[in-house]
């Protein structure tokens, strides 16, 4: 919530929306912040959620409304784990791409922070995740944090692959990846660690307000009904950590495009174009799950 005095100054000059730092920013006249700009960036934002936010796979994901409702059946439930096994691996590609990208010390240093998370840093905080499997905290930075093996991201699916009676070799690897989910892949690799800072920028705000757009919480009900519908009970850390961590990354996903934007000559509709074919590669990978769950009702 704005201080009284940023929310003056917001009001005064007709620039409401914009986040703390950007308003602090402007009320100190920090080199590239100005208040024409910020109104010609309220203007762009109108654009983004327009021609970008209401992206169908943010809005209307048919397969994770399916998933929701639990009526998964074991082989389902399966392919589902394989598909995001390998998305999860082929993404630390994408990760250290970015990372090696990375246009000043600053991103290469959150990309890295990202990256050593997701094989086995976890953040050190005060305050630890409510997920129920000791997966550490969603808060903090990796810096003096300690390294450790069952703490990767990989492993936590593991987890629920081996309560699936899935083997090691059987999950995670390119070769059990379907033509939809590889798609995926070589886009986030191409788009979201790619060499072009806007481009990889664009790609990184799409996936975010993707993962921030609820898919998370739709997955974790259906695993809950699945394993009472079933007497089971697959872990369901991975996807209760990363339902909290989103929900914390969407206020700072919108303050790094401020900054992008009053810091760079954005090309917008460039920055637009990017993020819809990230979100297509998205698209593709979720629309592969759906054909392949009807497939699999098919044929039982």
């Amino acid at each position: 919530m704005l201080d009284d005095h940023l929310a003056s100054f917001a009001h005064k000059h007709h620039i409401e929306g914009l986040t703390t730092p950007s308003l602090i920013a402007l009320s100190e006249g920090q080199m590239g912040y100005s208040v024409n700009k910020a109104k010609r960036f309220l203007k762009f934002q109108r654009r983004i959620n327009k021609e970008l936010l209401k992206h169908r796979v943010i809005t209307d994901n048919p397969y994770t409304a399916w998933f929701e409702q639990g009526d998964q059946s074991l082989a389902q439930i399966k392919a589902f784990i394989i598909q995001f096994s390998v998305f999860s691996n082929q993404f630390l590609i994408a990760q250290l791409n970015k990372m090696i990208h990375a246009d000043t010390l600053e991103s290469m240093r959150a990309s890295k922070e990202i990256l050593a998370n997701e094989i086995g840093v976890r953040f050190k905080s005060t305050r630890q995740a409510n997920g129920g499997d000791n997966l550490g905290s969603t808060e903090g930075s990796i810096e003096s944090g300690i390294f450790h093996f069952g703490a990767g991201h990989f492993e936590w699916l593991y987890n629920i692959a081996k309560e699936l009676d899935l083997s090691f070799a059987e999950i995670g690897q390119p070769k059990h990846g379907t033509k939809p989910t590889l798609f995926f892949c070589d886009e986030l690799i191409r788009l979201y660690g790619g060499d072009d800072y806007q481009v990889s920028q664009a790609a990184s705000y799409a996936v975010e307000n993707w993962a921030a757009a609820g898919f998370w919480g739709q997955l974790i009900k259906g695993f809950h009904l699945f394993n009472e519908r079933n007497g089971v009970n697959l872990p369901l850390g991975f996807f209760v950590w990363h339902d909290q961590l989103e929900s914390q990354h969407a206020a700072h996903t919108q303050e790094e495009l401020e900054e992008l934007y009053f810091t760079l000559e954005l090309d917008e509709d460039g920055f637009i174009r990017y993020g819809n074919e990230m979100l297509d590669g998205v698209a593709a990978f979720w629309d592969g799950l759906d054909g392949q769950r009807r497939e699999l009702a098919a044929v039982n």
